[in-house]
């Protein structure tokens, strides 16, 4: 037996249950990972009130996590018992003390971040690195607008982005946020609670607007997106934390100046094995050289993991939050 976090039904954070679950030994292609950290995303809010449904519960929740690898599966020459290991894919089933784990879903950890580290980046650093490189290929010179800079995704990007010598313009909730936001690279903060957002946008850039959106906020934020967009720009919409954007009429982005608009999502830009490697390397290259600091500003229990989701929703944390077995 081990302990993992389920739903039984979707709903709000009561409905996770922290259950005693049977674990079957790895099948063909599977590793036993004794869990030593688990990353907290958005995503898991999407789980858990079937915004995202899942298919067959109950089910235990997460995607991402880092720990020790315990048992292999028939056919695994890759890995062996001790090596430590991360992901940030599905199939769910992060929020456990231990779980089984295809073996093409994993990267080793290399020395010098540790195993809450990892946990704490894998998801919304590799997040990051598709948007930025990927997405749209941010050059030294750009100027662009990244919504929640302060939350884990947002820090990691302000930090990137400043690296690859771009200019950043972030929103934020509050003066606290806009002070963490700027001391993570955010050279433009933008309370967006306070100010009109595409106003203070043009402002910043004389009118020009910027050449590319990253919005993760969703339906409050959709509007002010598209309006500070310069012509031909990117709206790259890739999180619903308000709601999800409303149907969007084509004629709209053809008014404001034919813009493009994309919604990506990481399991696309990792499905094959060699770019989910690759975008790993980038993202742990970057994070050892010290361009890119983690910020785990939230631990919480597993057993909590209830009390960590409200957090999350009433936007109390900034940076990564990590569950701990």
């Amino acid at each position: 037996m081990t302990k993992a976090i389920r739903i039984h039904a979707p709903g709000g954070p009561e409905a996770l249950s922290y259950d005693d679950i049977e674990l079957p030994a790895p099948g063909e292609g599977e590793v036993r990972l004794r869990q030593t950290a688990i990353g907290l995303n958005y995503i898991d809010v999407y789980h858990r009130t079937g915004l995202y449904p899942i298919p067959n519960l109950p089910s235990v929740i997460g995607l991402e996590g880092a720990g020790v690898v315990e048992a292999l599966g028939a056919g695994i020459t890759e890995l062996a018992p001790g090596d430590r290991v991360a992901y940030a894919n599905p199939p769910l089933g992060a929020y456990a003390d231990e779980r089984n784990m295809p073996v093409d879903r994993l990267v080793k950890v290399p020395d010098g971040i540790s195993d809450e580290q990892a946990a704490a980046i894998m998801l919304q650093g590799m997040t990051v690195e598709y948007l930025i490189r990927r997405t749209y290929n941010v050059k030294a010179g750009d100027t662009v607008l990244f919504h929640a800079a302060a939350g884990g995704v947002g820090l990691m990007a302000c930090q990137w982005l400043n690296h690859l010598g771009a200019t950043v313009i972030g929103t934020v909730g509050s003066e606290e946020k806009a002070d963490l936001a700027k001391a993570n690279g955010c050279h433009h903060t933008i309370l967006y609670n306070k100010e009109d957002i595409a106003a203070r946008v043009r402002e910043i850039t004389d009118g020009a607007g910027v050449p590319v959106v990253y919005d993760s906020v969703g339906k409050d934020t959709f509007d002010a997106s598209i309006s500070s967009l310069s012509p031909l720009g990117l709206f790259v919409t890739f999180g619903n934390a308000s709601g999800p954007v409303p149907p969007v009429d084509p004629g709209l982005l053809s008014q404001k100046g034919s813009l493009f608009m994309t919604r990506p999502n990481l399991m696309t830009y990792t499905a094959k094995r060699e770019d989910m490697v690759a975008s790993a390397e980038s993202l742990f290259e970057v994070v050892q050289s010290g361009a890119v600091k983690v910020a785990i500003n939230q631990r919480y229990p597993l057993a909590e993991a209830a009390q960590a989701h409200r957090d999350l929703e009433a936007r109390k944390t900034t940076g990564s939050t990590i569950l701990l077995p």
